[in-house]
């Protein structure tokens, strides 16, 4: 071990003092001084002008941490040197040299003052100046540190990205960020090396157990702490329901103030990766339960469609003599059995196309030209046997009117809305139908003159399961018809008219 030298060991006996000195210090020290050199001054004759040392008590002020001494300590110098030269003027007699030389330490003490003040100013000016530009260096690592880490981010992401932001912004030589468990360190981890490092500069500390140096946090210490004699910068940040995330900082250039404003920084940043993380699982969960609640339709409903279909060609078959001549209430029970069969396979579409609409699989069709009025005609024609058995007349005004979109979807549309119609309209009535193109499309208008929809249920009418009211069915038509009409960019609503009469328009681009 080399032996220190001599100035060294003069440095370790007398260390400069710690600038500035504090006010009790500089009060001390200058009161002292100015005592000393008031009684020097008394005891020596009038001719050595000693007076003049006292201005060396003001100018200690300018080593103090403000200003507030410098005018008070230049009054006491002023009032030391009328003493002094009133004691020695009394002693000695008065000579016109003793008064100039008077004069002359009084006008340096309040020269030495009013420099000492101004001197004071400046630096207090220059320590305000220094700490703005502190304040605003940690407002920019702040910044860049959450530009860096902006966005959503899972927690993997994150510790990546906040090892390379801290690297960055500190000048690092590495920086390692990992969950402890355990005292080991464990995923989620990572290493980022200073730019001129190869990646094999530095072993990862993965999976290894972390020295006991690390993970003992001083009492005291702050957010950041130091070890292996400072070489080291060590910070945690909290995760609630994991393990705390340990941050290993090796030799770096910037303040630990830096450090600690960054560890600040990063901590509201990680719980929001933690929330996003929550968020990510839960949709996760969602999709896969809503994978097999769609799978499970697709399943019921063609499961579903198979037996009814075999069913009704049965009861047709019978209904036609192909078991013979069957009698009147047989032949009224098969017609039952097939209304009910045809219901369950309307059933059966409308679940396979609401699954269909909910998985988003209809926006892939691909558009085609649909002739409308075609295709409501063909509607009509295929439920004029409902309306017949009600005594309903089906009022029809269509216009030959062309959209894009899909034909099967369009046509369960319209389906749905007559069929509405013509359930809930009273015998004998009149359900109107009319098709148009205006300013604002293609508007499709049902109206009968049924009972209609209570005001209370109009909010909820197009919500899935909210029919319009008892006996009113599954609940999926209207909602279907919102859902085709939405992705065909139209809309689908209920008014009631004047006349009391309940109107469904499908409004379509042309």
């Amino acid at each position: 071990m080399a032996r220190p030298t001599n100035r060294e060991m003069l440095r370790e006996l007398f260390a400069p003092p710690r600038l500035p000195l504090s006010e009790p210090v500089v009060w001390g020290v200058s009161l002292t001084l100015l005592a000393l050199v008031l009684a020097f001054d008394i005891a020596t004759p009038a001719s050595f002008a000693v007076g003049t040392v006292l201005s060396a008590a003001v100018a200690l002020a300018a080593l103090g941490e403000s200003k507030r001494a410098v005018w008070p300590l230049t009054l006491l110098a002023v009032l030391a040197n009328v003493i002094a030269g009133v004691w020695n003027g009394a002693r000695d007699g008065v000579e016109e040299y003793h008064l100039a030389n008077r004069a002359v330490s009084i006008l340096s003490v309040l020269l030495v003052g009013y420099l000492t003040y101004r001197a004071r100013e400046a630096s207090e000016k220059a320590a305000a100046l220094r700490e703005e530009e502190h304040q605003l260096e940690r407002e920019r690592a702040r910044r860049q540190l959450a530009e860096d880490l902006g966005g959503p981010l899972g927690q993997a992401e994150f510790v990546e990205r906040a090892a390379a932001a801290l690297q960055k912004l500190t000048g690092a030589v590495h920086v390692e960020i990992g969950a402890v468990d355990r005292a080991v360190l464990r995923q989620p981890y990572a290493l980022a090396l200073a730019p001129d490092l190869p990646p094999t500069a530095h072993q990862s500390r993965l999976d290894t157990r972390i020295p006991l140096e690390f993970l003992a946090h001083p009492v005291g210490a702050g957010d950041v702490w130091a070890a292996e004699g400072g070489h080291v910068f060590l910070a945690r940040l909290r995760r609630p329901t994991e393990g705390d995330l340990l941050l290993i900082l090796t030799a770096p250039k910037a303040s630990p103030g830096v450090t600690e404003l960054a560890v600040r920084t990063l901590q509201p940043l990680l719980e929001r990766t933690a929330l996003l993380d929550d968020l990510r699982h839960n949709q996760e969960l969602l999709a896969e339960r809503g994978e097999l609640l769609r799978d499970l339709v697709y399943a019921f409903s063609h499961d579903l469609r198979t037996p009814l279909l075999a069913n009704a060609v049965n009861m047709k078959a019978a209904l036609r003599g192909a078991y013979g001549e069957l009698p009147a209430a047989y032949c009224a029970t098969l017609e039952n059995g097939l209304t009910a069969n045809e219901a369950l396979l309307n059933l059966a579409d409308q679940l396979l196309s609401v699954a269909k609409y909910e998985s988003g699989e209809a926006a892939a069709q691909e558009a085609q030209s649909v002739r409308l009025r075609e295709l409501v005609l063909g509607v009509v024609s295929e439920l004029q046997p409902r309306a017949q058995a009600k005594q309903l007349t089906l009022d029809t005004q269509l216009s030959g009117v062309t959209v894009q979109g899909h034909r099967h979807d369009l046509r369960r549309a319209v389906q749905n809305l007559l069929d509405n119609a013509i359930k809930f309209a009273p015998v004998g009535g009149t359900v109107a139908v009319q098709l148009s193109r205006g300013s604002a499309g293609v508007t499709l208008t049902v109206q009968d003159s049924g009972p209609g929809i209570p005001h209370e249920r109009m909010a909820r009418l197009f919500q899935r399961f909210r029919g319009g009211g008892a006996g009113s069915g599954s609940g999926l038509g209207l909602y279907l018809t919102r859902r085709i009409a939405e992705a065909h960019g139209g809309t689908v609503r209920y008014s009631r008219t004047p006349q009391a009469q309940s109107q469904f328009t499908l409004t379509l681009p042309e």
